[in-house]
C-alpha cells in the first residue's frame, strides 16, 4: 500500500502545480517550455507507475460489499469516460458544453469504480482520482477556463466516439490481463 500511496502523492502533487500559478511560472521561466514540460511528464509518469505497481501489490483489505448492480452500472458511465477523454484532445463539440471534457470522464471512471469496488486500496486510488478531478474544474474555472465559442462538423463528434468506444472495447476485454479483475 504504501507504493500506492507514494505515487498518488508524486502524481497529484505534480498535477497540483498549475493551480500555483506562481510557482508554476516561475519554474516555466527558470527552465522553460521543453524542459517544464518535460520534468512534468516525467515526474508524473513516476508516480503513475507506482500506482500502477502500489495497486496490484496491495493487500485486499475490505471497506464495504458493494452490490452487485454496481458492477453492472460502472459500465456504461465508464463506456462515456473514455468518450470523454479523448474529446480533450480533439476537436468536438463536447468542448461548447464543458472546457474540462478529460476532468469530467475522470470523475465517471472513478466514480463508477468507486461504487463497484469495496476495498481500501480502490478506495484511495478511484477516490483521490474523483476528488482530485473536482478539485481541478474548480481551479480551471477560476483560472478562466471557457467553453469552445465554435462549432465543428458533426464528423468529429463522431471520431470521438468511435475513438473512445474502441479504446474502451479493448480495455474491456483486456482488463483480467492489465488488472487482474475480468468485468465481463
Amino acid at each position: 500500500m504504501t507504493l500506492l500511496i507514494l505515487g498518488l502523492l508524486i502524481f497529484f502533487a505534480i498535477h497540483l502545480l498549475p493551480s500555483f500559478s506562481t510557482t508554476r511560472n516561475n519554474l516555466y521561466s527558470r527552465y522553460g517550455e521543453r524542459r517544464f514540460k518535460l520534468g512534468f511528464t516525467l515526474i508524473a509518469l513516476v508516480g503513475l507507475i507506482l500506482i500502477i505497481i502500489g495497486k496490484a501489490q496491495a493487500d485486499y483489505i475490505p471497506i464495504w460489499e458493494p452490490p452487485v448492480w454496481t458492477r453492472h452500472m460502472a459500465m456504461p458511465f465508464v463506456m462515456l469516460a473514455f468518450i470523454l477523454l479523448p474529446a480533450a484532445h480533439m476537436p468536438t463539440n463536447i468542448k461548447r458544453f464543458t472546457p474540462h471534457p478529460m476532468l469530467w470522464g475522470i470523475i465517471l471512471w472513478s466514480g463508477a469504480h468507486l461504487a463497484a469496488n469495496g476495498d481500501l486500496a480502490s478506495m484511495l486510488l478511484f477516490g483521490s482520482f474523483f476528488v482530485y478531478s473536482l478539485f481541478d474544474i474548480v481551479s480551471a474555472n477560476r483560472r478562466g477556463a471557457k467553453t469552445q465559442d465554435h462549432k465543428v462538423p458533426l464528423r468529429k463528434d463522431i471520431m470521438v466516439v468511435v475513438a473512445g468506444l474502441v479504446v474502451y472495447g479493448v480495455f474491456l476485454f483486456a482488463h483480467p490481463w492489465l488488472f487482474g479483475r475480468a468485468i465481463i
